[in-house]
């Protein structure tokens, strides 16, 4: 007997969202991964719909600060700190489910990387935008380095969005790289707890005046040593321009990109991110000296899949989709990873059969992580990838800096 097909999603008289609304969402989207072929998405997720889902979220992530404070949290209340999802749609409805869904006393924090290299990246973009224009101050989004134009034209997101919806499909790229725009870049929890998704960050390069005449100033901007790198104040963080399709990796608005892109080292102090082409590596001590000017407890952040630490010395593996990486005097420095037997597509025979993770934090007072790991959901709809997963450069390599230079040319692409 052949399933029957959800009705098409339409957008609710007056655009407020229920609980019934985002439940459907997720619903319909469940069922057409199973059962339509991915062009066929604007039958059941119209185009109108899209733009009232996408416009009403924009608006509210665009009003938010880089850091958001989420405070106001009392004995009842728990926070779920969630990391990179990267379009396993089915493993975050698994997620939602054993955790429980936003409430009025259970907050979400995601640390980004919602989509590319998955199937459905699309799809779980969209469905943390319903529950972030449901409940905007229970749900909240942080932005990853996936949610660029440079990655989503390298790892799949932008060929994804065309294959599905044809005609329509650039609109709705661009509509989401200007989504990606707003998502603010860290949070602190309870005053304890800070994320982000990459972590740590340097404080900016101040431009230097060569000239004083009005006119024919020219401003050069020198780059540091990396013995004289700094870590960032909060109140940098706050100032930075985070509205920029990609984070550049040179001149004055470098925290963008080391709160989305830097790694954490067991070598001390900060140093540039060569093997990433982008960002930072900081110690021990600077996990230290930052908990410890703030006051806070943890530091939680994503970023890194079981590939990545495979190729890095010194730290822990992802098997168990989490890591403890600095244990510090102040606190320590966690890593959280929410992709459970990533990539979904995987060059190698053997695949690395990692479990993903999420993190649940409870009053008192926040800081004490309680860590809940959760196998992929098997099995997988089949699904054709999105990107040459085979020869594409690993995201832990190098950036190709000539492809972000030849995106910058193009902005509609």
């Amino acid at each position: 007997m052949e399933p029957v097909p959800p009705s098409p999603i339409t957008w609710p008289d007056g655009g407020g969202l229920t609980n019934e609304w985002v439940h459907g969402l997720m619903s319909s989207f469940h069922w057409s991964s199973w059962n339509l072929p991915p062009s066929h998405l604007p039958s059941l997720l119209p185009v109108s719909v899209f733009d009232s889902l996408v416009l009403t979220a924009s608006k509210i992530l665009h009003k938010e600060r880089n850091c958001v404070h989420i405070d106001g949290l009392d004995s009842e209340s728990n926070v779920v700190v969630v990391g990179d999802i990267h379009g396993q749609l089915h493993d975050l409805l698994f997620l939602l489910k054993d955790t429980g869904f936003p409430c009025q006393n259970r907050f979400y924090v995601f640390n980004g990387d919602y989509v590319d290299r998955g199937a459905w990246g699309l799809e779980t973009f969209l469905v943390l935008l319903s529950w972030k224009v449901l409940m905007p101050d229970r749900v909240y989004l942080l932005r990853g380095n996936h949610e660029s134009k440079y990655c989503t034209s390298m790892y799949g997101f932008e060929k994804e969005v065309l294959t599905k919806y044809g005609d329509k499909g650039k609109h709705v790229y661009r509509k989401c790289l200007g989504c990606f725009e707003g998502l603010p870049l860290a949070s602190i929890i309870s005053g304890r707890v800070y994320t982000a998704h990459g972590g740590l960050f340097r404080s900016p390069v101040l431009p230097k005046r060569t000239t004083r005449g009005k006119k024919n100033r020219r401003v050069v901007l020198l780059e540091p040593e990396p013995s004289s790198l700094k870590l960032g104040t909060l109140d940098e963080l706050m100032q930075a321009r985070r509205s920029v399709l990609d984070p550049p990796w040179e001149g004055s608005n470098l925290i963008p990109g080391d709160v989305l892109w830097s790694d954490p080292s067991m070598t001390p102090g900060l140093s540039p991110n060569e093997q990433r082409g982008i960002g930072l590596l900081w110690g021990p001590d600077c996990t230290e000296d930052f908990l410890k000017k703030y006051e806070l407890k943890l530091i939680i952040r994503s970023h890194e899949g079981p590939d990545a630490r495979e190729k890095r010395t010194g730290l822990g593996g992802m098997d168990k989709g989490y890591t403890i990486d600095h244990n510090v005097e102040s606190g320590k420095l966690i890593t959280i990873f929410s992709a459970p037997d990533y990539p979904q597509f995987q060059a190698t025979e053997e695949r690395y059969k990692n479990k993903g993770a999420y993190i649940i934090l409870q009053a008192p007072d926040f800081s004490d992580p309680q860590f809940h790991s959760f196998e992929a959901v098997k099995p997988r709809p089949k699904a054709h990838p999105y990107y040459d997963f085979e020869n594409v450069i690993d995201s832990d390599d190098e950036m190709d800096k000539s492809a972000l230079d030849t995106n910058d040319e193009q902005p509609n692409r």
